[in-house]
């Protein structure tokens, strides 16, 4: 499939050595950008989450976009008992697991001159396919991320085919002991690899 991040861009660790090569990366959030340039080279050493970034073909010096990918886990002993049900609802012996296995987005950001371009939903599906490839090493059922509590980043990721992890900000805040009278800052969303599984996929077919 063509994609400008297929077609136009390199796939490289971000490391402080990528980023003495390339010009100083921002997608427009202090937050992020700090991230990405003081601690994720730290992050990658001590094992804490991976990070990467595509570079444009035509001028490497240039960093497209970036992101962290940790390994993670959705704790099922806890959750409310409608929302842990269509969790799991096609997951086999299911009651013999305490959590379910999950790749964590850790940061997301987009260079800010690449903006409106669909970049971002591109670098979700890259990491979709990434993560059910069958040479992939080992298993993950699901895709998270701590979405920021705003109405367009969660649009963002739910166009993407994210779904809140919990139904209510109250059931959140009980689930991760989060004072009632304090405002979420994020909100915990994900996305259900089986349905790109080359295996379901292939099943699926054949049904």
């Amino acid at each position: 499939m063509k994609t400008f991040l297929n077609d136009a861009c390199t796939l490289t660790p971000l490391t402080n050595d990528t980023l003495s090569q390339c010009q100083p990366f921002s997608c427009g959030d202090a937050d992020l950008d700090d991230f990405f340039l003081n601690s994720a080279d730290n992050y990658n050493r001590q094992l804490l989450g991976k990070s990467f970034c595509y570079r444009l073909n035509e001028n490497p010096s240039i960093i497209v976009c970036a992101f962290t990918l940790a390994n993670s886990s959705i704790d099922g002993r806890n959750l409310p008992n409608s929302r842990k049900k269509k969790l799991t609802e096609n997951i086999p012996h299911e009651k013999h697991l305490a959590g379910f296995p999950a790749t964590l987005i850790g940061r997301l950001g987009v260079n800010k001159d690449y903006g409106k371009r669909g970049i971002g939903t591109e670098l979700l599906d890259f990491m979709k396919l990434w993560l059910t490839d069958l040479d992939n090493k080992t298993a993950c059922r699901y895709l998270t991320v701590d979405a920021y509590n705003s109405e367009a980043t969660r649009k963002y990721y739910e166009s993407n085919g994210f779904k809140d992890l919990f139904s209510t900000e109250k059931q959140e805040k009980d689930y991760i002991g989060f004072p009632e009278e304090k405002e979420l800052k994020t909100r915990l969303m994900y996305f259900d690899l089986i349905r790109l599984s080359p295996t379901n996929l292939s099943q699926s077919i054949a049904e």
